[in-house]
């Protein structure tokens, strides 16, 4: 999983985010742990919340997606961003807390732009990079969803 999401992440980093400028860019707790004055056992504990907490939203980034997509396909004239805009800017500030440079540039492109397709790639971006973050976590809540929407059905 870990180097499936790497693979994605450079791919999309090096083309077509190339502008994002996130290609020398690898996390470290130590940021964090200076400027907040926290230790890096619980920074990292706060690193791992904020990975269940963006593998949760995507679920909810990506109906947000489509349901901008099915009013593009319909074509309907004001598309409202709104939905999508909270969510991102919701776990923007989590994401400057914590000083993961990456997924605050990334979360902040959602916020501002308005083409579904490159909004989409900045989405496949944030999951690779919170995946690489910490890849057991983020397997774990993938799994956790996964029984929970079979339990519905």
């Amino acid at each position: 999983m870990q180097e499936e999401a790497s693979r994605i992440y450079t791919a999309l980093i090096t083309n077509e985010l190339a502008d994002l400028n996130l290609s020398e860019y690898t996390y470290s707790p130590a940021e964090a742990v200076e400027e907040l004055g926290l230790d890096e056992a619980l920074i990292n504990e706060l690193v791992a919340d904020y990975v269940s907490q963006i593998i949760k939203s995507l679920v909810q980034f990506e109906v947000k997606l489509n349901n901008l997509q099915k009013s593009k396909n319909n074509n309907e004239l004001d598309l409202d961003y709104t939905p999508f805009r909270e969510l991102a800017h919701k776990n923007l500030g989590v994401a400057r807390n914590l000083r993961i440079k990456n997924a605050e540039i990334l979360l902040y492109e959602m916020m501002k732009k308005e083409d579904l397709d490159y909004l989409m790639l900045c989405l496949e971006a944030l999951e690779s990079s919170t995946i690489k973050l910490n890849t057991e976590v983020a397997y774990n809540t993938l799994k956790l969803i996964d029984m929970k929407d079979s339990l519905k059905n």
